[in-house]
């Protein structure tokens, strides 16, 4: 064997990869058992041939070049990779010394590695065209106790296209287990390196008690590179007529999506129904970003008929913010409008506007770190009425502005014995203007401030086994403003008690509300730390006050002058299960609340659950107690057959609020998703309803991703 460098056959590397659209250059590498020159025309390389060039690579058993006639006659099997996942497998052929014309027999063109295309013959055309004659199309694997692939598609002819990457077929015929089910005289498609293309997509049965049954057959258009448009038609037995459309553009510093669908039927006769969506993104000068959200949609029942979502409030707005490591700042409008039964729209805040910016520091003469917050407010009711006519406690027609300043401020020590002690305080000045509100209007002005103090001792223990334990005991003293104006309360209405605001300054989650008095709050931890990878921890506390402001609810846990008992257990396992527990009582062991989530994910399935009671509370807005169970579970049985199965049950109310199942096959070229899901809930405006879809994609023709394939005895 040896090792020679030959200009033409450098075309035969360069030229020939199918999916490649390079001429040929300088050298290739050549390798061969024997090569020899006949005469002044013939050169022939004959035993385990191999050409390589940038990567691409040609096998083949002889090649002989006929410089007279300016012809390669290259003896099989042949093989040819581009190096980019595509190839051609053949057992002969002939063609010009550049391969922009020539013919292959019995031959087998691979894309992507996943497209198959087997032809008797296969004619190169121009440099740019390949021509595959009795052709067999397929992702599928084949294997020899089984040659029939799952799907193929047989063809007179078909035309690859190089430079568009595209497929034609003449006379498609679509075959399920060598069973004929569709023909179409022409059929184009994107070949598997093209991620965008202009055609149809596949189409997707579904089937609601509501409409009826019904397809969509989307129609992808590619306007160019920076744009495309999606158009999905959907028709129902239920004469349901529905035009579904998606627009999305890409600019130099961000992009935009707009989507909606218009609709007719029978569940509001002489309607014109729809819904409309716009997004986008942009990255602005000086590192921020701009956002901004507009929906609307036609009446309440819409999203939830069509599946599109099962939001019962629609939020529009327009955002421009930046975040850096100590500073935030943010400017929003905002626009709500509700379509939850037995809500009104003219009394909701329907115009929200905000701006905030936020600095930290640290260091300077008081050391520790500190925090700077200004902020403005703004919201709107279309309702001018200063009375509570439907007699929520807020005023029909109230409008409120408020300008807000923050000052905060914490620091740490390591004190004897391995004791934290920290010192923290906070000062707030609020300016409020109330407008058409009979109880509260005109100018309100409250200042505001908490000072606490904070000992933590941390103890740390392993064991001789590894395992480490830490128990940190927490106490925290809180001095807090006794009284302060009457304020509206309408961002702080509902409040919670846990972990996360145990030892803040400020149980309440807006700004309108402020806790008021001397506290005390007392907490304790346990955490087990395993070297097989597993951990537990356990918390327990409780807060005490000098006196009860009456400013929380039963519901919240902190009503009285001693709060209710908060535990909580954590237990995170090496093998993907994770529990949390959370329980909020009272010193009769009477729930306020309770939490339980599990979730479990492994190799084959996954399992999240949760579990949520809570006290009926009016001043939250819950005349009756909350107790739900909610469940999402997926199981893989095999490598190709999957299932899931999703739902949520009231037991106040004693029936399941929604239940979905759902099953599906994929493999190397197939996919096969079934669901079917019912909505228990109704309303006067919604009715319960079941829906049944049915997806089918072809993979390995165009996008998707591709499962487990098939594995073959051999």
């Amino acid at each position: 064997m040896r090792r020679v460098f030959i200009p033409l056959i450098a075309a035969l590397a360069l030229t020939f990869a199918l999916a490649m659209t390079a001429r040929a250059q300088d050298v290739a590498t050549l390798v061969a058992d024997r090569v020899s020159v006949t005469g002044n025309s013939l050169l022939t390389a004959e035993g385990g041939v191999e050409v390589l060039y940038q990567g691409r690579r040609l096998k083949a058993q002889a090649i002989i070049y006929d410089r007279t006639t300016d012809r390669l006659r290259i003896t099989g099997p042949i093989l040819l990779s581009d190096g980019a996942g595509s190839f051609v497998l053949a057992d002969q052929a002939d063609l010009a010394a550049d391969l922009t014309e020539g013919i292959l027999t019995s031959a087998r063109l691979v894309l992507n590695e996943r497209l198959q295309i087997a032809a008797a013959e296969m004619f190169r055309v121009s440099g740019r065209y390949t021509q595959l004659s009795n052709t067999v199309a397929s992702s599928c694997q084949v294997c020899a106790e089984n040659p029939v692939p799952l799907w193929e598609i047989r063809a007179d002819r078909v035309i690859h296209d190089q430079e568009e990457r595209q497929l034609y077929f003449d006379h498609a015929q679509l075959r399920v287990a060598g069973l004929p089910v569709f023909y179409i005289p022409r059929l184009r498609m994107p070949d598997p390196t093209l991620n965008r293309a202009t055609g149809f997509l596949m189409p997707r049965l579904r089937t609601t008690s509501g409409l009826g049954t019904g397809f969509k057959i989307p129609y992808f258009w590619a306007i160019d590179d920076q744009r495309d448009l999606l158009i999905t038609p959907y028709l129902t037995t239920k004469n349901g007529r529905t035009v579904e459309l998606r627009y999305r553009q890409a600019f130099r510093s961000g992009s935009v999506e707009l989507s909606g669908s218009v609709s007719r039927d029978d569940l509001r006769p002489g309607e014109t129904r729809g819904y409309a969506l716009a997004t986008g993104l942009f990255e602005m000068p000086r590192d921020y970003i701009l956002t901004f959200r507009a929906e609307a949609v036609s009446d309440p029942a819409y999203m939830l008929d069509y599946g599109i979502s099962q939001k019962d409030r629609l939020d529009s707005r327009i955002e421009i913010a930046r975040t850096r490591r100590n500073e935030h700042i943010s400017a929003r409008v905002i626009q709500f409008r509700s379509i939850r039964a037995g809500e009104s729209n003219a009394t909701l805040p329907s115009l929200v506007g905000d701006f905030t910016f936020h600095r930290r520091f640290s260091g300077g003469p008081l050391g520790g770190e500190g925090g700077l917050r200004f902020q403005l407010h703004s919201h709107a009711r279309t309702s001018a009425d200063p009375l509570d006519r439907d007699a929520d406690g807020i005023a029909d027609g109230r409008d409120t502005s408020r300008a807000s300043i923050r000052l905060d401020w914490r620091r740490n020590w390591i004190l004897p014995g391995g004791i934290i002690g920290s010192v923290m305080g906070e000062g707030t000045a609020d300016f409020y203007d109330i407008r058409q509100d009979a109880a509260f209007a005109g100018s309100i002005d409250r200042l505001d401030g908490a000072m606490a103090v904070e000992l933590r001792w941390p103890w740390v223990a392993a064991d001789a086994r590894g395992v480490s334990h830490v128990i940190e005991p927490i106490a925290q003293l809180v001095y807090a403003s006794q009284s302060a104006p009457a304020i509206p309360n309408e961002d702080s209405t509902l409040v919670e008690f846990d972990e996360g605001n145990l030892l803040s300054l400020n149980r309440f989650s807006g700004n309108d509300a402020r806790e008021r008095g001397g506290r005390l709050n007392l907490g304790l931890g346990w955490t087990r730390l395993a070297p097989a990878g597993w951990s537990m921890g356990v918390h327990l506390a409780r807060s005490f006050r000098t006196d009860n402001p009456g400013q929380f609810g039963p519901a919240s846990g902190l009503d009285g002058k001693r709060s209710d008992w908060l535990a909580s257990m954590h237990v995170d396992m090496a093998d993907g299960l994770r529990m949390t527990n959370r329980l909020v009582f009272d010193d009769g062991l009477d729930m306020t609340k309770a939490e339980l989530r599990m979730d479990m994910i492994r190799d084959r399935y996954g399992l999240s659950s949760s579990y949520l009671w809570r006290l009926a509370d009016p001043l939250e807005n819950r005349p009756t107690g909350t107790s739900e169970l909610t469940v999402d579970g997926s199981w893989r049985f095999t490598d190709n057959w999957s299932g899931r199965v999703a739902g949520r049950y009231d037991f106040i109310a004693d029936r399941a609020t929604s239940a979905g199942l759902g099953l599906e096959f994929k493999n190397e070229c197939l996919k096969v998703d079934l669901s079917l899901s019912r909505r228990f809930t109704s309303s006067t405006s919604v009715k319960p309803t079941t829906d049944f879809g049915l997806g089918i994609d072809l993979l390995g023709i165009g996008g998707g991703v591709p499962g487990t394939a098939r594995a073959c005895r051999r």
